[in-house]
């Protein structure tokens, strides 16, 4: 595990501190997450704009071309069990 100094502003660094005692966990499991998530979130980005560059509009079209005429179906429609 790393150690990293941080400086916040009195003001994030207060409402830090009053969000992890409502979450009842500390300021570092705090900052740890947030940081996690913004990773993801960027990652995932990252990942979907690779995917999208890697498309072929022709072979959308021909998969698409084989739903034929179907349309979605309402919620009244499906039968829940």
């Amino acid at each position: 595990m790393s150690t990293v100094s941080l400086r916040l502003p009195n003001f994030l660094h207060k409402e830090v501190k009053n969000i992890a005692k409502e979450e009842g966990i500390s300021i570092n499991q705090f900052i740890a997450t947030a940081l996690a998530e913004k990773m993801s979130a960027l990652r995932t980005e990252e990942y979907l704009e690779q995917r999208a560059a890697r498309g072929d509009r022709n072979k959308f079209d021909r998969a698409l071309s084989k739903v034929g005429n179907n349309h979605p179906l309402d919620e009244k429609d499906i039968a829940v069990k």
